[in-house]
């Protein structure tokens, strides 16, 4: 989907796409996997539906009390180095973003699940203010590269085969690529590695924040979300309050079946990818959290 495509009336959009034979082709391939692996998943593990109930406890009571769960976040997250700033508004969020940008002379800022982000629609206002949005999961990569919007929550570039990407790189990256997974995952990862190297700022969202311990909680399939959190001087966490989850024991509940539940998978490649939480001075944003090493990004 286009950043421009909303502006379209629905009905022309969705006869576009269901006359749209690649997307057709994407979409029955991927919902099909997703099914299949799930069903598996599942099924070799007996405990998962009490597990599920347990997580839905541990939600529904969590939310009960959510005032106290974030009072503690808070405090953990600030006896660590971290801030903590509240956003109510897609607005409020970018600026407290930007702020924060302008304040240590970020140019470049690498994002890793940051679905929150996108929501708020950050990369333009990182851009009209002079910092270079670089998405880095390879989804996400994929569709910043056609100046597109995600299509879907875990698999944002599930509307677009591999023959698809392969021209799309061709183009954008100068490139001929074969239309095969591996390869096209080989050159993503050289295009990025740079970037990561001269970030000054690494941006992203959060899967949970644990309250007693003032965790940031990502699980991803790939490597990016370390290099995101750990390589620039600045991490700033996008997250609704949500994902507040009171202890590390709950956390363990949600990490069970999270894998199985999203993609059929046993577990995540990297779960979770990166636990962060802050060791030095720094900040944080609810829904943004941040730290910085070196120098403190807190007013």
């Amino acid at each position: 989907m286009s950043r421009e495509e909303p502006s379209a009336p629905f009905r022309e959009r969705a006869g576009r796409a269901i006359r749209d034979a690649f997307l057709q082709e994407a979409l029955a391939i991927a919902t099909t996997k997703f099914i299949g692996l799930r069903r598996e998943a599942f099924a070799d593990f007996p405990e998962g539906e009490t597990l599920r109930d347990r997580a839905r406890e541990i939600k529904e009571a969590t939310l009960q009390r959510l005032d106290h769960h974030l009072e503690r976040l808070v405090e953990s997250v600030e006896r660590l180095g971290g801030r903590v700033h509240y956003a109510t508004t897609p607005e409020e969020a970018r600026a407290i973003v930007l702020d924060i940008a302008r304040r240590t002379g970020a140019r470049m800022a690498v994002k890793s699940k940051s679905m929150a982000s996108e929501e708020i629609h950050l990369n333009e206002a990182l851009e009209a203010a002079g910092v270079t949005p670089v998405e880095t999961d390879l989804g996400e990569y994929i569709i910043q590269l056609a100046r597109e919007r995600p299509s879907h929550i875990i698999a944002p570039a599930i509307h677009k085969t591999k023959g698809q990407v392969a021209a799309l790189f061709a183009r954008e990256l100068k490139r001929q690529v074969a239309a095969d997974p591996e390869i096209l995952t080989q050159v993503a990862r050289g295009e990025l590695r740079e970037k990561f190297l001269r970030a000054d700022l690494g941006i992203t969202g959060a899967n949970f924040a644990v309250a007693e311990t003032g965790t940031v909680v990502l699980v991803t399939n790939e490597g990016n979300g370390r290099m995101v959190t750990s390589l620039p001087r600045v991490h700033v966490a996008v997250m609704g309050v949500e994902k507040v989850v009171p202890s590390m024991t709950d956390l363990m509940v949600f990490l069970a079946i999270l894998a199985k539940s999203a993609t059929g998978q046993k577990l995540s490649a990297a779960a979770p990818a990166s636990t962060c939480a802050p060791s030095t001075g720094g900040s944080a944003v609810t829904p943004t959290v941040t730290r910085t090493r070196g120098r403190s990004a807190s007013s």
